[in-house]
């Protein structure tokens, strides 16, 4: 069985501020989306998440955002297509930068926070996003949000030629569209690790979860998006991974 690829933000300190505890959860993932400095990181920040994506042997993605530092990308920018191509192409081309000064390569892009739902609800958004992989690496994959139709999304690549990853999420609850229920709505996060680990689960066996109005909903599962931000989040990611392995063993 092929179970999802299991992918975790990471690189999203800031100078002497810092978030997220990678060390611990790079041994368990799979992919590495390094911040690119727009809506967190910095250069020094960037070189060493790469480092120790590298020394784990995990694939590295830029994960570019808004120049939004200050809302963490989390805010839709009024940023018109061309301008999402190129703040694209420059976040993609700095963190490529510092892979090669550690012997490595950006493998895949996914795009952050508010200009990654955005493009799930824009196709012109997303057109401007895959024309990014387009000029600067067709072989990239680019990562996009699982939802109910998938369609026009894979009609979008195969017009473009780019190779999508559908992405699923252990730890938000979903819409009857696909869509993640917006972090305002209460039961919008799952905390609890029993929670996460059996939703992970279910997607990967390709089943159906239940959306938030009662429905069954079934998402494709290329990657499936984890969180090391804190020590129960770490501890969900590794008892994801067992429940994987425990998968692929059966």
């Amino acid at each position: 069985m092929r179970v999802p690829l299991l992918n975790c933000d990471m690189g999203e300190s800031f100078g002497n501020w810092h978030l997220g505890l990678d060390e611990q959860a790079m041994p368990y993932v799979d992919c590495a989306n390094i911040a690119c400095g727009f809506h967190a990181s910095d250069p020094d920040v960037m070189r060493r998440t790469v480092a120790l994506a590298i020394a784990h042997d995990v694939r590295i993605g830029a994960h570019p955002g808004y120049p939004d530092l200050v809302g963490f990308g989390r805010r839709s920018l009024a940023c018109s297509a061309a301008e999402v191509e190129n703040l694209m192409l420059y976040q993609i081309g700095a963190l490529e930068g510092m892979c090669r000064a550690e012997g490595g390569r950006v493998s895949y892009v996914k795009p952050h926070g508010a200009l990654y739902n955005d493009m799930a609800r824009d196709p012109e958004l997303l057109r401007a996003a895959m024309g990014a992989i387009v000029r600067y690496d067709r072989e990239l994959p680019l990562l996009v949000m699982s939802t109910a139709d998938p369609a026009p999304a894979r009609a979008l690549a195969e017009e473009l030629g780019v190779t999508l990853w559908f992405e699923t999420f252990a730890d938000r609850a979903y819409d009857a569209d696909g869509h993640l229920v917006s972090r305002r709505q209460p039961g919008a996060v799952h905390h609890a690790r029993e929670t996460i680990v059996a939703q992970a689960v279910t997607l990967a066996r390709g089943e159906a979860l239940t959306a938030s109005d009662g429905s069954a909903l079934t998402l494709a599962a290329d990657t499936l998006c984890v969180h090391g931000d804190n020590a129960e989040s770490v501890a969900a990611v590794k008892a994801i991974r067992e429940a994987f392995q425990a998968l692929e063993e059966a």
